[in-house]
């Protein structure tokens, strides 16, 4: 059992028979390129954000480089995003030939900041990309509100947001398209994969040409009974498409959505009940007519109460066996981005606080309540050791 391991891992995903079971059908039924099972996996994730559709693609990477370029993002273009993300969704950006803006984080949800985003848009801004960091939902009603303002594209990094609402209605409902990760650490994992939401028909249209090569749609069927070998490439694509074994594994997933939800929410609760007493840690928000995800669990170190850094705290929770991240070095902070673009650490003082002091905890589905207070325990006896009076 987890709960006896000697070291207990950041992440592990829950992979149950019925996953295994329909991977093992998808492998022994001969087909396993792009196909019936990926289609169903669409179907099913529509309708589970109520988005018109939905594009199942190899990686969330994938599918926001396909947004941005389906929607004519490119070379002189700027699109505003955050720093504290992971890399792809600034390498995407640079690969549609776009120029990356940076917009400071809200300190409180570690999601960019609606008014840092109004003082970086420029006559060049053609798209903006929020990230809804750790599961939290991005303030997505005034970054709308700009959006529609200066007429730019609005697409969400929904990497983490799987079970994200704002005011009861998913985030892949809302902005141009929203784009999902299906990660071996993500709430739902296809082994690797991405899922891109939209209502735009064109839209959607324009991303599975893309997704497959630039070719036709008859080129999914050109190997069954009812297609044929003749097709078309009607534009430059890529080989983006998710394969039938991979939405095996992640409509398997999929199917077990609202258990693992409820899961995740309760590990989290026991969190937020452990820390409630513990001043010295900041627990990670969930805001008024939002509903979290909790795809990560952030917390962050209260400086003025600990006489430990952040990275001598990670130290002494692995030497008591609890796995740890951070999510993330921001972009500002890394050398390629600093030599191609002239930022440097400081210069988003939210994003780079939240660094210093952020710790991303175990939470996943095969964690139990008793898991969840060994790490706690061991939270509290770091800050135990290392606190000032009151923390």
């Amino acid at each position: 059992m987890i709960e006896h391991e000697d070291f207990l891992p950041y992440n592990l995903p829950d992979i149950s028979d019925a996953e295994v079971d329909a991977v093992v059908e998808t492998l022994r039924s001969g087909w396993l390129a792009p196909g019936r099972r990926a289609r169903e996996f669409e179907a099913a994730f529509a309708a589970y954000t109520g988005a018109k559709h939905a594009v199942a693609l190899d990686s969330a990477t994938a599918g926001l480089h396909l947004a941005l370029v389906a929607l004519g993002v490119g070379p002189g273009d700027e699109v505003i995003t955050t720093p504290t993300t992971f890399a792809a969704t600034v390498n995407v950006i640079i690969h549609a030939g776009a120029t990356p803006v940076l917009a400071d984080i809200r300190i409180d949800d570690y999601c960019i900041d609606p008014a840092a985003v109004a003082r970086a848009i420029t006559p060049r801004t053609k798209a903006i990309m929020p990230v809804h960091h750790a599961g939290s939902a991005c303030r997505m009603d005034e970054i709308g509100e700009l959006a529609r303002a200066h007429g730019v594209h609005l697409i969400a990094d929904a990497a983490h947001a799987i079970g994200t609402e704002i005011a009861g209605r998913s985030v892949g409902a809302i902005g141009d398209a929203a784009v999902f990760s299906f990660y071996p650490t993500k709430n739902v994992t296809s082994g690797r994969g991405g899922m891109l939401t939209t209502d735009d028909d064109a839209l959607a249209e324009r991303c599975r040409l893309l997704a497959l090569h630039g070719m036709s749609d008859d080129a999914w069927d050109r190997y069954t009974a009812r297609g044929a070998w003749a097709y078309q490439v009607l534009a430059p694509g890529y080989n983006y498409a998710m394969s039938d074994y991979q939405a095996a594994l992640g409509g398997a997933q999929f199917a077990r959505i609202d258990a693992f939800q409820r899961a995740r929410r309760r590990l989290a609760e026991r969190y937020h009940a452990r820390f409630a007493a513990l001043p010295a840690i900041i627990t990670p928000l969930e805001r008024a007519g939002t509903t979290h995800a909790w795809h990560l669990y952030v917390i962050r170190l209260r400086r003025d109460l600990l006489a430990i850094g952040r990275d001598a705290f990670i130290d002494e929770l692995r030497a008591c066996g609890i796995g740890t991240s951070v999510h993330f070095i921001p972009i500002h902070h890394h050398p390629y981005y600093r030599e191609a673009y002239g930022w440097a650490p400081g210069d988003f003082p939210a994003a780079d606080e939240a660094f210093e002091t952020m710790i991303s905890l175990p939470l996943y589905t095969r964690m139990s309540v008793d898991t969840v207070d060994r790490v706690a325990d061991a939270v509290e006896d770091v800050v135990r050791r290392h606190g000032f009076k009151g923390a």
